[in-house]
């Protein structure tokens, strides 16, 4: 090895793990908010809030009051945190070791520059103090991951999601007449349609997504174990609780009134489950998807899934869209169910086990938002082959002993003799056995029914055999 290049040393850095390398243009909008740089940033907006808030409404006796323009400078220190500033910050924390107290350091700077922008009369050199008073790294951190978090799945997540699951509700209705020979146990079973098996993948996953869309994202301010101890005793005339509710509702949060040093991060469990859960109904629709591709349901178009199907038989156009999304379904539930149940834990007042764990949120999510890429590119590159689908009812009359027997069983009970045994007679001749329409049509007529129920036997095949599959769609726009 020693004569190779080493390649942890290149400049650009080469990336680790594939959502930062082979599939960094799919998750790449996910960076401005689950990155460390997106972290970063959400701290020193959360520090640059607090530091208005307080000067803002006359919390600390003594503190200046700042000018609009002050403010403005403020906020664009946030709004202009690139890559320049990205580095300085990397630098000052290789000093402090310290991730927070590197963008308390970093705003202190801006202070102490504010003159060459604002003038010599600015007071913002002078409130150094104010920046992260009453503050553990804690009551910054769960601000900014709450921010960050819900930013990403506001703005990011949940649009591509509801995006790909609109998708599968139009191939529902578009599909919701098309018969098709269900499989229970993968054994033939009571014909159903294509559209209505897809509406009830996708309501299924709007119904999760309704759970996301709800999330309450919770806050806190209220120092090292939530007791507002050094706020109390240094300012004693504040309503500390009622500055720190408005403030975390500033912030577009909800507050969390009773909290150890840390937030109790519940909310991410159960925003975490949730979005597992979606996963998992996705990778249902996924594995379906595929069954029915291999089946011959559905074709796939060359031109949607990729130049090459199988690097040795040219014949094959192989369902990667869908396997892509199975895996990384799987990898996103397995991130997401450690978050889940590791956050919910903190010995006693505080521990730091949510601290490595919570930097693992933006890879949950990539690998999510990967997967419902690959499931939106598959379903695109999907045609409906109905020959397909008929030959396979044609093939199956043997399904319509189901509907014999039932109707046997309703005119026994309208009072019509000789229907006993209905399941009996049915097995004797269906099971393990293939029917076809002759067949089924000769036993239904050997069954003495009333003329009005043999009639409707008679007219019966699988393809319509389907009861109000179509009509059941309609639910969707529910």
């Amino acid at each position: 090895m020693s004569d190779r290049v080493d390649l942890a040393t290149l400049t650009p850095p080469v990336a680790l793990g594939a959502l930062d390398a082979r599939y960094r243009r799919t998750v790449a909008p996910l960076t401005n908010h689950l990155s460390e740089a997106a972290l970063n940033r959400a701290r020193l907006h959360v520090e640059v809030e607090w530091l208005i808030h307080l000067t803002d409404h006359g919390v600390l006796p003594g503190a200046p009051r700042l000018t609009d323009a002050d403010k403005d400078y403020l906020r664009d220190v946030v709004a202009t945190f690139g890559a320049e500033e990205i580095a300085e910050l990397g630098e000052i924390e290789r000093e402090t070791l310290h991730d927070v107290k590197a963008v308390e350091y970093f705003l202190k700077r801006r202070l102490d520059a504010a003159p060459a922008t604002l003038g010599e009369d600015t007071v913002l050199p002078r409130v150094h103090e104010i920046v992260h008073i009453f503050c553990t790294s804690e009551d910054v951190n769960n601000l900014s991951y709450a921010i960050t978090v819900r930013d990403a799945v506001e703005q990011v997540w949940l649009p591509a999601a509801a995006a790909m699951t609109d998708d599968v509700a139009a191939l529902a209705r578009e599909h919701a007449d098309a018969a098709m020979l269900a499989r229970t146990h993968g054994q033939p079973a009571t014909p159903t349609t294509l559209g209505k098996e897809l509406a009830v993948l996708a309501h299924r996953l709007r119904r999760q997504l309704r759970r996301v869309a709800g999330t309450e994202y919770l806050g806190k301010i209220n120092g090292a174990t939530g007791t507002y101890g050094a706020h109390a005793i240094s300012v004693p005339g504040a309503d500390w609780e009622g500055v720190a509710r408005a403030f975390v509702e500033h912030l577009g949060l909800t507050w969390n009134p009773l909290t150890t040093q840390i937030e109790s991060h519940d909310w991410q469990a159960e925003l975490y489950s949730d979005v597992a859960r979606f996963n998992r109904v996705l990778h249902n629709l996924a594995t379906d998807v595929w069954t029915y591709i291999s089946l011959g349901y559905f074709r796939q178009r060359l031109s949607a899934q990729g130049s090459t199907g199988s690097s040795t038989m040219p014949h094959k156009v192989n369902p990667i869209r869908f396997e892509n999304a199975e895996a990384n379904l799987e990898i996103s539930c397995a991130l997401l169910d450690t978050l889940a149940s590791t956050l919910v834990t903190s010995r006693l007042q505080r521990d730091l086990t949510d601290s490595s764990t919570q930097r693992n949120i933006g890879t949950a999510f990539g690998h999510s938002l990967l997967a419902v890429d690959n499931v939106r590119r598959g379903l695109a590159g999907l045609d409906v082959d109905q020959d397909a689908l008929a030959r396979d009812l044609d093939a199956n009359w043997e399904v319509l002993g189901e509907a014999v027997q039932q109707a046997m069983r309703a005119a026994s009970i309208a009072g019509a003799t000789g229907m006993e045994d209905p399941y009996e007679r049915l097995k004797e001749l269906t099971r393990g056995r293939r029917v076809d329409g002759p067949g089924m049509r000769e036993f239904i007529a050997g069954l003495g029914l009333p003329d009005d129920v043999e009639a409707r036997l008679l007219a019966l095949e699988p393809a319509t055999y389907t009861g109000l599959a179509a009509s059941l769609v309609r639910h969707l726009d529910d």
